[in-house]
């Protein structure tokens, strides 16, 4: 671990309704989403002017309320009651690069008009019997939604999109299928060799990630040039091969969440923005909780590079990244959670 990096801080609030328009913060503001977007792929976002940080200090409460419950009880709303996708997973259920991951979690998707729990994310969510519990996280669901957009037309401005260029973009994302987990670690055990959730790239939009107190639990992976040694690259998925870099801890701070970008990024934006690497490694002997949420595209958007981006590229002769369909995309990744060897959404 390298005590040397930091992830930058960014504040939304010259983009909230609530102040008054000023031009210059916000395009400060979108210059720090378009560098750190750049450089880290993960930021803080600070947000206390949107949100009173005491609204998802209760979301973790509530979490921890039904993570306490007696096996059975959680095991009444599992993920094999639905399509698979939405409800709880047992302790170890996901996997991560083929190893089990130490959490257990509670999955929600975007509801659909037609539900068919045989279709891959098409059910319906599962709620716990926890009073409060389904109103609160509702009510976080369309805040984060909220936010969602707010950030993404502050990073559209920031990649140099004009008015109609995201005008488009956002008619991809005006309806996101979104995602929402409720995640509960354990301490790892003393003599374990595995991770409370294994190193990932998330595969859609923006995560927002609210987690409770517990610090030295995430870790972001900080890509570098030049001898890694072996413990810097402890844990990366065989795809990234001899990458070198740094893990570095994303400990929570007061009044933020963590945000990262995820793959769909990286397409709109032909490879100028990645996704990265993180995991999560709890040794604490607390039991730690996080929430995050995942504004994702709409299902049925064409997620193809973006103009802006390739205006930065310029023309020397860059391959364009293939379009995906963001619903399809979705499936393919979901049906392989817990059949081994993908992870989720697991920050």
């Amino acid at each position: 671990m390298s005590a040397t990096f930091s992830l930058p801080i960014i504040d939304i609030g010259p983009y909230l309704s609530i102040n008054p328009v000023d031009p210059a913060a916000r395009k400060a503001t979108s210059e720090a989403l378009h560098a750190a977007c750049l450089e880290f792929g993960f930021f803080y976002l600070q947000i206390s002017a949107f949100v009173d940080p005491a609204v998802p200090a209760e979301l973790t409460t509530l979490a921890r309320q039904f993570f306490a419950l007696p096996q059975e009880e959680k095991d009444k709303i599992s993920l094999s009651n639905q399509d698979g996708a939405r409800g709880y997973a047992r302790l170890k259920e996901n996997v991560t690069n083929g190893k089990a991951d130490n959490h257990e979690g509670l999955d929600f998707y975007r509801p659909v008009e037609t539900p068919d729990k045989s279709k891959p994310v098409w059910g319906e969510n599962q709620f716990p019997d926890v009073p409060g519990f389904k109103d609160k996280y509702d009510a976080w669901v369309e805040k984060m939604k909220t936010l969602g957009l707010i950030v993404m037309e502050a990073m559209a401005i920031g990649l140099g999109m004009t008015p109609d260029e995201w005008h488009e973009l956002r008619s991809q994302v005006d309806d996101s299928f979104w995602v929402m987990r409720a995640i509960g670690y354990p301490p790892l055990p003393d003599d374990s060799d595995g991770f409370s959730c294994g190193a990932h790239k998330d595969y859609g939009c923006l995560t927002f990630l609210y987690a409770d107190p517990t610090p030295s639990a995430l870790q972001v992976f900080l890509q570098q040039t030049g001898g890694a040694t072996a413990a810097d690259t402890t844990g990366l998925p065989a795809e990234q091969g001899a990458e070198s870099g740094v893990w570095i801890n994303a400990d929570p701070i007061e009044g933020c969440v963590v945000c990262n970008i995820g793959e769909m990024w990286e397409i709109w934006t032909n490879g100028l923005y990645k996704s990265t690497l993180h995991r999560v490694v709890h040794r604490s002997s607390n039991y730690r909780v996080s929430v995050p949420f995942f504004f994702e595209p709409n299902f049925s958007a064409h997620v193809k590079p973006l103009a802006a981006a390739k205006r930065i590229q310029g023309t020397d002769g860059i391959p364009e990244k293939k379009s995906v369909v963001y619903g399809e995309f979705l499936v393919a990744k979901v049906g392989n959670n817990f059949a081994g060897g993908k992870g989720k959404y697991d920050d």
